[in-house]
């Protein structure tokens, strides 16, 4: 089984799908508004809460002073400067996630945000589609030899290849996560068969869906399809002014993400076959042959005689209706007795 483990928690396709509720930036450097979200995401019944680390100087050239993101109206190093952490804030928000029994994961952006969660002794890094494609940056990750969780939006099969093969040759444990870098994303744009096909080229990995869609269907089908990890951005209160807010589920839609998932996960597999269970309901819903008028010994069954009725506890079952009729009766058969084979000479 393509399975690994994040500290206690298990992940793959034995196990029920794990949520991650991206705080993200959404508290825009306020180590407190971010602890209350750690708080709502706690009552959700989250078991990881997901940070961004920004070290901006090493992260971003100057240029980016000039680049405004399409769901914004600054520069994305302005964004990202007013939004971080320093280590010290960083470090108490995953005590503080840690205290609440919740995993704490982050996505590093830089070589100095991956070094920074090394000291922080994180349990697994979570590396964003910006980066699907930085080698250089998922090579110094995978040097740490902790599990991986890998987000290819905006990265093709050969691309996320590159990736795939970096993290194998660290013998470090990855998932990849299907992603569409649109904020919020529309129904048409998600392409879960692009997850399916990542399932398909990389059959040793465990597969899963990082959303920005504005509700919970895309995750809910994707856990259909085989996810077993489901990434969405989370907020405590919709009314906040964070940069990924839009695309936040808040923790009602959490609590109901968290339960529909592992519903659904319940739902996957099996064959088309009845199941033991259903025999009650078999022996009042199937049809067995039975007399539909008084039958002498030596009488023809014909269908003036014989018919197939619920229940389903008689000995001949209806799909062998037909085997019957043309044959002698073996004994006389009062009007409405399921036969029985021996009935038939």
């Amino acid at each position: 089984m393509r399975e690994f483990q994040i500290g206690n928690r298990m992940i793959g396709p034995s196990q029920p799908p794990l949520v991650i509720a991206e705080i993200g930036i959404n508290h825009e450097g306020n180590l407190e508004v971010a602890k209350e979200m750690v708080d709502a995401a706690a009552k959700a019944g989250a078991e990881v809460v997901k940070h961004q680390t920004h070290i901006v100087e090493d992260e971003m050239a100057d240029a980016a002073k000039k680049v405004i993101p399409g769901n914004a109206d600054v520069s994305i190093y302005e964004i990202m400067k007013r939004c971080a952490l320093t280590e010290e804030e960083e470090t108490e928000l995953k005590r503080y996630v840690e205290e609440k029994g919740m995993l704490f994961i982050s996505t590093p952006f830089s070589r100095a945000a991956a070094d920074r969660l090394e000291r922080m002794n994180v349990q697994a890094y979570k590396i964003g589609s910006g980066e699907c494609n930085n080698y250089p940056l998922i090579e110094h990750i995978a040097r740490f030899g902790k599990p991986v969780i890998l987000s290819t939006g905006m990265n093709d099969i050969p691309s996320v290849q590159k990736a795939v093969g970096i993290l194998e040759r660290c013998q470090v444990p990855y998932a990849l996560l299907h992603c569409t870098n649109l904020y919020p994303t529309k129904p048409e744009w998600i392409r879960l068969g692009a997850m399916t096909q990542l399932q398909e080229a990389f059959p040793n990995a465990v597969i899963g869906l990082s959303d920005h869609s504005l509700n919970n269907n895309a995750c809910l089908a994707a856990t259909a399809l085989g996810a077993c990890i489901l990434e969405r951005h989370f907020t405590d209160s919709k009314y906040r002014s964070g940069p990924d807010i839009i695309c936040s589920m808040d923790g009602a839609e959490l609590a109901a993400l968290i339960q529909g998932s592992r519903e659904i996960a319940m739902m996957r597999g099996g064959v088309k076959q009845a199941l033991p269970e259903e025999q009650v309901t078999i022996d009042f819903a199937f049809a067995t042959v039975v007399a539909i008028a008084d039958i002498q010994a030596g009488d023809t069954f014909t269908m003036d005689n014989i018919w197939v009725k619920r229940p389903g506890t008689g000995e001949i079952p209806a799909v062998d209706f037909e085997k019957i009729l043309g044959k002698t009766a073996s004994r006389a058969i009062p009007n409405g007795t399921q036969l029985i084979w021996g009935d038939i000479q």
